[in-house]
């Protein structure tokens, strides 16, 4: 069997671990050792790990027994780490957002491209059953044509105290709660509805973080659809929740239930039966496609660098850029 080698690059996002430790229960990845730029906490979580801790990013990227490398650093260092990643040919899975400035962005696509690597980004709610079904009917025209889709997606990070300090550091970050926890709104609307030609957000900031902590933004389409993305860190016991309302019918899915009103139900609510199977995770099907013969040739289709670079751009609107 092939064996791919990877390097973990910083421990700095919440995610960190579990993409490194679901990389490690797949057979043929191996995860060699973690870099960080903060070496008390790297130390921590490659020990956690059981790889070697690695002070200089040049080396890893030196070092040709690394094939691939999984992104989490702080997202200001994004464009920087995947642009020497790029250069040096290791393969790419990364963190959402792609990076903080869509020219940046732009700069590791044509990286990417130019190396021919195999880039995948982290959108894992694309591959939720409930939100698979709510497209397919959507685009079946049993709820006829769009007019409105709202996504709300909140956790209590900021109330509760288990979300991180760095994480409402707008350098590092870009911003707060819209740019991190509301990037899964926005990605979903960019695949449900595709490109607004105009945007408009409010944010708020509830516990006095110097970042947003509550935000709402409108997204207003050619044909004249509304998306609108709820997101926040204050909220408790709320639901995922997406709304698809269409001249015909609508789609609601709470969690991981779908249910849906049209003409053929008699505008009766009905659940939707026999959901389809979830794909593997995005960072599976970037292992995966590295454990084939030629993975720069694979292309990752919706965890692909161009759909990760159009969420760069629409968050840059959502905050007036």
């Amino acid at each position: 069997m092939k064996t791919v080698n990877i390097a973990v690059l910083s421990a700095w996002h919440v995610h960190a671990e579990e993409y490194a430790r679901e990389l490690q229960s797949i057979p043929g990845i191996r995860v060699m050792c973690l870099w960080d730029d903060d070496q008390e906490r790297g130390r921590a979580m490659a020990h956690k790990l059981g790889v070697a801790f690695v002070t200089d990013l040049e080396a890893v990227m030196r070092d040709a027994g690394i094939d691939a490398v999984q992104v989490t650093t702080q997202t200001s260092l994004h464009g920087e780490v995947m642009l020497r990643a790029a250069e040096a040919r290791k393969h790419i899975f990364t963190e959402k957002v792609l990076t903080i400035d869509p020219e940046e962005g732009e700069q590791v696509l044509q990286a990417v491209k130019k190396s021919g690597i195999c880039f995948a980004i982290s959108f894992p709610h694309l591959c939720r059953p409930a939100l698979l079904e709510a497209k397919r009917l959507a685009e079946s025209g049993e709820i006829g044509q769009v007019g409105y889709t709202r996504v709300r997606n909140a956790h209590d990070g900021a109330i509760a105290g288990w979300l991180p300090d760095r994480f409402y550091d707008i350098a590092a970050c870009g911003g707060g709660a819209m740019i991190d926890l509301g990037a899964h709104p926005m990605y979903t609307l960019l695949w449900l509805l595709g490109e607004p030609i105009h945007v408009q957000s409010l944010f708020t900031s509830m516990t006095g973080k110097s970042v947003e902590d509550n935000a709402v933004s409108l997204l207003q389409y050619a044909d004249g659809a509304i998306g609108v993305s709820e997101t926040g860190f204050v909220s408790s016991h709320n639901p995922y929740t997406l709304e698809i309302s269409g001249t015909k019918g609508a789609v609601l899915v709470r969690d991981n239930q779908l249910s849906y009103a049209s003409e053929t139900t008699g505008g009766k609510w009905v659940q939707a039966d026999g959901l389809p199977a979830a794909p593997p995770s995005p960072l599976r099907q970037w292992a995966a496609a590295l454990l084939k013969e030629d993975p720069g040739l694979v292309d990752m289709g919706d965890f692909g660098i161009s759909p990760a670079l159009r969420l760069t751009r629409l968050m840059a609107k959502a905050y007036g850029k």
